[in-house]
């Protein structure tokens, strides 16, 4: 990829030095960042482009007849084929912008879902997923006469792939998963469920919003039909996000949103539509967020992956041995296989008071059901406390979240 170092950056704890907003205190205690599944703080590359964006080619792109607007466009679409790299698409229209994870998916619900589904189909889901993969499901059933399905998690937090083989069958039109799970950070055997779910005639939709930082993403590989993630959980912007699809399901599919930049021609009467990636994208994009999204890909991916890999495993390793010393603490997802996320309930505190006992403390955690209230619910818990880390996390970190637990129970 353009702009990537010839060497990949091997020793993880430097770079977190490239995050300037790890550096400030709360008061008395340093910001101890633990919120990553919620969204990923910025390096300063990414800074720096969207800085020169607006401070030297800030124009709509591809069709200006002047000189920043050629340089705007040329950022744009450059910044899509780094996407294309970076999930190993076939094509660079394979690649459409999107707001995030959640109107990629609600972009297959109303495209493809309601020119394909009829009466007596079924999606097939799980228990664990983000709202986002549940709700536009349950409203394009509603609309198509289709059925909702939903594999089990066992209490470890693992999918239930007994279940899964189940629940698949020859009505199965549409398997929609997590690559990962935003509150457990279960690695879903993403590969096997969408052999199977080929084997049966089903297409697949991965919600790849919690994988993107943590894994190496091959949608051919996958064979996956469609994956969707957002920009702000991978170092990026928040506001932009990405659908891949396969091209021929794309192509097949009608526009979901519609006016300028994704129409060939209109009349009064009649309007053709734009080839592929522009057929589905309405409006002025969000030029800036694609050129920093871009920029982050390219940070991360000169980043020596196993090196990464080991970092994260350490955390999460050392995370979990810490808050396993603290008595009335409870974990919650024991996946054998997992990124660092660690979430828990600790005896006699509602979550949210942990939360915020914690914040007081300079300590970033989630509290709350993360939008997965059918986890909760199939867990009977109200919710979590959730500790997610990234590739700028440190011991420290873990130690102050260790340290700062123990005081916040002897407030409870």
């Amino acid at each position: 990829m353009a702009g990537l170092s010839s060497t990949a950056r091997q020793d993880i704890t430097a770079l977190r030095q490239d995050f300037p907003i790890l550096q400030q205190q709360f008061g008395r205690y340093p910001l101890t960042y633990l919120d990553s599944a919620a969204t990923t703080q910025k390096p300063t590359a990414v800074i720096a482009a969207l800085d020169n964006y607006y401070r030297t080619m800030n124009a709509n792109v591809h069709r200006a007849a002047h000189q920043l607007s050629d340089r705007a466009t040329a950022a744009f679409e450059g910044a899509r084929d780094t996407v294309q790299q970076f999930v190993n698409a076939a094509h660079r229209h394979e690649i459409i912008w999107t707001r995030g994870t959640t109107e990629a998916i609600n972009l297959v619900a109303q495209s493809w879902g309601r020119s394909q589904l009829r009466a007596g189909d079924e999606i097939l889901i799980s228990e664990m997923e983000h709202h986002a993969n549940i709700v536009p499901w349950q409203m394009l059933c509603q609309e198509t006469g289709a059925r909702l399905q939903a594999i089990r998690v066992t209490p470890d937090g693992e999918l239930d792939l007994a279940h899964f083989e189940q629940l698949l069958n020859e009505r199965t039109a549409l398997v929609a998963i997590c690559h990962v799970s935003n509150t457990l950070g279960t690695i879903n055997p993403v590969a096997s469920i969408i052999a199977a779910a080929h084997d049966a005639g089903a297409r697949v939709l991965l919600d790849g919003a919690q994988a993107v930082a943590h894994l190496p993403i091959d949608v051919q590989a996958l064979d996956a039909d469609f994956y969707a993630f957002s920009g702000h959980k991978l170092y990026g912007p928040t506001g932009i996000g990405v659908l891949y699809g396969k091209e021929s399901l794309l192509d097949a599919m009608p526009p979901w949103q519609t006016g300028g930049e994704m129409i060939e021609q209109v009349t009064l009467a009649h309007t053709t539509f734009n080839q592929l990636p522009f057929k589905f994208e309405a409006g002025t994009p969000h030029i800036a967020g694609a050129i920093g999204l871009g920029a982050a890909i390219e940070y991360l991916s000169a980043i020596d992956p196993a090196a990464l890999r080991a970092h994260e495993d350490a955390l999460l390793a050392r995370g979990t041995a810490l808050l396993q010393q603290i008595d009335g603490l409870r974990l919650v997802g024991t996946a054998a296989q997992k990124i660092p996320v660690l979430s828990f309930l600790l005896e006699g505190g509602h979550p949210q008071d942990v939360g915020t006992l914690l914040d007081q403390q300079g300590i970033a955690v989630r509290a709350g059901h993360h939008c997965t209230m059918p986890l909760m619910q199939s867990l009977a818990i109200p919710g979590t406390v959730r500790a997610s880390m990234s590739l700028y996390n440190n011991q420290d970190d873990l130690e102050r979240l260790h340290q700062g637990l123990i005081k916040t129970r002897s407030f409870l």
